[in-house]
């Protein structure tokens, strides 16, 4: 299951210094605007101290764990949508994503530019949610214009579910609210998302930060923390500098340096951590002396699913699934402490795996 998030934000707002933490990777990081031209794509392992401690417990060899992939897309502008800048390109590529991390500066800088004058991350996310907009309306007026001529003569109930909810999008739209912001039933969901809109998906908001504002929040960041929390949106402050920096280190002076702060995890670990909530993620796990293996499920995948992200064979033959869950596991010490507390379950075709599950499949060959 490959599921991408995709960072956007202004020019000169951090966005590449973030990636380059993300993926300790060396994505050029320079101080003016389109210093990123192509996508740059990045794998990250999800933390999770679950893992760490099956794979400990077990002694495992071999362990795995579950992974997001993060895609820097150059800095959008102002007209983007009309071509300004390096214009549509960025946005083919976000719509390839299923998540939208969008990030904004929240310090001031003197030496570093902003492309709008002066620092304002509210503005900086209404320029960039209106392009995202202004691209949707388009996409829906082709779409339009393609679905209207066939309800002429054609009155099938789908075309017309289409018509209604391409219609509701763009009133949205029109009152300068985001698509992602729908209250929809479950068929309008699930068509929604063949529209492949932009503002549909969930977003994603990193208030980056100079390392003064570290302990404590300052007026930009409790502005981005406002508007995130009244669209129901994700929120992450971070030091994209410090980040990288920590990137660098080994895991001892990263731990120290985290120690010193009085933090328990670094703010890149928080963002993967969101993102992952954020595109509806559960983690289920198989483990044992050979390996441990996080695996990376939807919400609301039944026993059969899971199995089928093991391998399709799984899913095709499946009979049963002996669960039991990581706090119980911790609980009880082992698998056979489990077993020996009742806590260990069979479960069939419709149960659905939560967070947590440790699976055992039992299959047909």
């Amino acid at each position: 299951m490959s599921l991408k998030v995709g960072i956007v934000g202004l020019p000169n707002v951090g966005k590449s210094t973030l990636f380059n933490a993300i993926t300790n990777s060396q994505v050029e990081a320079a101080n003016y605007p389109f210093a990123t031209i192509e996508p740059n794509v990045g794998v990250v392992e999800v933390p999770d101290v679950r893992v760490d401690f099956l794979s400990e417990k077990n002694q495992s060899k071999k362990v795995v764990r579950t992974t997001i992939e993060f895609v820097d897309i150059a800095g959008l502008i102002k007209g983007a949508s009309k071509g300004e800048g390096l214009g549509n390109a960025f946005l083919a590529n976000i719509r390839e994503t299923d998540a939208i991390c969008e990030v904004v500066r929240c310090f001031d800088d003197k030496e570093i530019m902003h492309v709008e004058g002066v620092v304002d991350p509210i503005r900086d996310i209404e320029i960039i949610n209106l392009e995202l907009g202004y691209a949707d309306e388009a996409s829906i007026e082709k779409r339009l214009a393609k679905l209207v001529p066939k309800l002429k003569t054609n009155h099938d109930s789908d075309l017309k579910a289409e018509y209604d909810l391409l219609i509701k999008c763009q009133t949205t739209l029109k009152n300068n609210q985001l698509l992602s912001e729908l209250i929809l039933n479950e068929k309008e969901t699930q068509l929604l998302k063949t529209f492949q809109l932009l503002t549909a998906k969930p977003f994603i908001y990193v208030a980056n930060v100079d390392d003064t504002t570290l302990s404590e929040d300052n007026h930009y960041v409790q502005q981005v923390k406002a508007f995130a929390t009244a669209h129901h949106a994700g929120v992450v402050k971070i030091c994209a500098k410090i980040e990288a920096e920590l990137s660098e280190v080994s895991l001892a002076e990263k731990q120290e340096f985290l120690a010193d702060l009085g933090a328990v995890q670094t703010g890149l670990d928080e963002l993967i951590q969101v993102s992952y909530t954020t595109l509806g993620l559960r983690t289920f796990f198989t483990t044992g002396v050979q390996e441990t293996h996080a695996w990376q499920i939807k919400t609301g995948y039944t026993a059969p699913q899971a199995a089928g992200v093991i391998h399709t064979d799984f899913e095709k033959g499946f009979i049963k699934a002996d669960v039991y869950s990581f706090d119980d596991f911790v609980k009880y010490g082992s698998e056979k402490g489990v077993k020996d507390a009742g806590k260990m379950r069979l479960e069939g075709k419709n149960y659905q795996v939560q967070d947590g599950d440790i699976c055992f499949f039992k299959f047909n060959k």
